[in-house]
């Protein structure tokens, strides 16, 4: 009889761990694919699977309060409308089923008075868990089955495969050829090293593009004889044509080198030895420091002095408590801080009504509603106004340390502190009431029996610090102002006063490149119009601006007129050192020129105008101008 084996079942650890690694590469929409990695599991199955348990995306934690009402709030809108009701809180469709049963459950037990805390809905032995997708995975056993081992190791194999069929049958097809031509050659070479050699090959059938050039037409012969002529052809380099070179770098030999880079690396830190704790770059332990306290305030002298004390005291009330008199019983307490263990312990208050139970119970009465043709009254409900945001009730523990147990007691000898919140302190000044350590009521608070003695009090004190001030010198209002010998004289006409401030250095930095920028204007201003408005210069001045020998000799005119070309050379000498020529920047005879500029400067040193000698120059250009426009009628 075949084996029958039926898909399902309790997951195990192995399967899970399939299912993670297969999703990893198939994704989530190839679930027949996958489940063929899982012999004991259907597609559906592997999808419920990943979907209820396995994705990251699941929240598995206790559920909280707020999430149980909103869940009863939603079952109440929306019945068994799970897949809506899942992603408003958080949790698979799954656990809100699962949690809502349970929450019911719980409530009907309540209501039969049974015990709510065992699980109703837990399998018992030999019962077959219906909905085994939401179950934690079964540990795998130390011996597994046949099956399970050849079911991991196709998966292992399956899942290794990262390059598909195509690629291991082109890599196949390479590796055979390789090795056929290694073959061949091996074979040519014993031969030849035999003496036998191999008849030549024959022809390739067609054109071998190797060593001819299909439809290749020679050109005709010039007029000129060109076999002497040595030609050179130019080479074409072939292997940037390459699919290895086209394609670039593969991923397979990018992985490679990086592989081959992390084993050098492990290589040389097991060689260098380091600690672990570096290779991980964990911070270094911190050092503790030294416990350093404050010096005690009390010696031990005193603290035996106190010691002593309490004994005396305690001696004495227990020869006291001896007697039978009463009397002297009320004039020795105790004065231990002995403070009831009702005040020590604190017990946090238990909540008044449990919301989420009572919200169950109205949930399991609405579900059990009969026929409204009977008649009678609705169902009753407990705490209408439950919805679907939670009121957060905050339970508080009371601290004890904020209670006063002994101060502030009334006539009565009671607390005035009974809660948490402390009465504002009524005492006035003038008496230093013991509370703590007042427990015969030795200083009462109404001591004073009205406000007659406190208003004689504060009157008194008044008095006294009247007489006190009478007592007093009288002021003398004479003042005598004396000027600090180092104090800064301010100039005469400087209204500001002298600022103690720190400048900022952008400020400092900013009046600088001011300063700089009007020194160059004003430097500029008496340059030549030629570098004012950058108009092109010569690179190389001439100097020879008249024939040396001429007959006539030169009218007054024209001697002016050769002063003024003298200044103008000597202008173009200043401006060739002073801004150098634009035009030449990269030119050897540069240092040439820049030593005749300066020799020519030496022998006719240029001087520099005023602003006043510029101003009268401009004038009687302008003067001159005009009178040339009237007499060559210009204007």
């Amino acid at each position: 009889m075949p084996r029958i084996m039926i898909k399902g079942g309790v997951w195990r650890n192995t399967e899970d761990e399939i299912l993670k690694a297969a999703v990893m590469k198939y994704g989530k929409n190839q679930w027949s694919r996958i489940a063929s990695l899982l012999h004991r599991k259907s597609a559906k199955q592997c999808k419920a699977r990943w979907f209820e348990w396995l994705d990251p995306s699941i929240k598995k934690t206790e559920w909280s309060r707020e999430e149980d009402e909103k869940l009863l709030h939603l079952a109440k809108l929306m019945p068994t409308q799970w897949r809506t009701i899942a992603p408003i809180i958080g949790r698979t469709a799954a656990q809100c089923l699962e949690r809502y049963e349970y929450l019911l459950d719980q409530a009907q037990k309540k209501e039969e008075g049974e015990d709510g805390a065992d699980d109703p809905r837990k399998l018992k032995p030999g019962e077959i868990d219906p909905n085994p997708e939401t179950k934690p995975a079964r540990p795998d056993p130390k011996d597994m089955d046949e099956d399970e081992l050849e079911m991991l190791s196709e998966a292992r194999a399956r899942l290794a495969n990262t390059q598909g069929k195509k690629a291991k049958r082109k890599a196949r097809e390479k590796q055979l050829e390789e090795a056929r031509r290694l073959a061949a050659l091996q074979k040519r070479r014993e031969l030849r090293a035999a003496g036998i050699e191999l008849a030549a090959r024959s022809k390739r059938k067609g054109i071998d593009y190797n060593m001819e050039i299909p439809f290749e037409k020679k050109p005709a012969s010039g007029f000129y004889d060109t076999s002497n002529e040595a030609i050179d052809p130019h080479q074409p380099n072939f292997n940037r044509l390459r699919q290895q070179t086209l394609d670039g770098e593969l991923r397979s030999e990018k992985e490679e080198r990086e592989r081959r880079k992390d084993k050098n690396k492990i290589k040389q830190r097991k060689e260098n030895d380091m600690p672990l704790a570096m290779l991980q770059n964990q911070e270094p332990a911190k050092k503790r420091s030294k416990l350093v306290l404050p010096s005690p305030q009390i010696s031990d002298q005193e603290l035996q002095q106190v010691v002593k004390l309490g004994r005396a005291s305690y001696a004495a009330r227990e020869a006291v408590s001896e007697g039978a008199d009463s009397a002297a019983d009320t004039l020795l307490n105790d004065y231990a801080l002995a403070t009831p263990n009702a005040a020590n312990v604190a017990r946090t208050p238990a909540p008044a009504t449990d919301r989420i139970l009572q919200e169950a119970q109205n949930m399991m009465a609405l579900s059990h509603v009969d026929t409204p043709l009977k008649g009678g009254l609705n169902t009753p409900l407990y705490n209408p106004d439950f919805n679907f945001h939670p009121q957060n009730d905050q339970i508080t523990t009371p601290n004890t340390v904020l209670t006063t147990p002994f101060s502030n007691r009334g006539p009565d000898g009671t607390g005035r502190t009974p809660g948490f919140l402390t009465p504002k302190d009524t005492r006035t000044g003038g008496a230093t009431p013991t509370p703590i350590r007042d427990k015969l009521n030795i200083n009462p608070e109404d001591i004073m029996g009205g406000d007659t003695p406190i208003s004689t009090y504060q009157s008194q004190v008044k008095e006294q610090l009247r007489s006190g001030l009478r007592g007093l010198p009288q002021p003398k209002n004479d003042y005598e102002i004396v000027v600090p010998e180092n104090e800064m004289v301010v100039q005469e006409g400087d209204q500001s006063t002298p600022n103690q401030s720190v400048e900022d250095q952008s400020d400092v930095d900013a009046r600088q490149l001011a300063e700089l920028a009007a020194l160059r204007e004003k430097e500029l201003r008496s340059r030549s119009q030629v570098i004012q408005r950058g108009l092109p210069r010569p690179g190389d001045v001439n100097i020879i601006l008249r024939p040396p020998n001429s007959d006539p000799p030169l009218t007054d005119l024209q001697k002016a007129e050769e002063l003024i070309k003298q200044e103008m050379i000597t202008m173009l000498h200043y401006d060739a050192v002073q801004n150098g020529d634009p035009y030449m920047p990269n030119r050897k005879s540069n240092i040439n020129l820049h030593a005749q500029h300066l020799a020519y400067l030496e022998e006719r040193p240029y001087e520099n105008p005023s602003e006043d000698e510029l101003e009268k120059a401009k004038k009687m250009l302008k003067n001159e101008m005009e009178v040339v426009k009237q007499g060559m009628n210009h204007g």
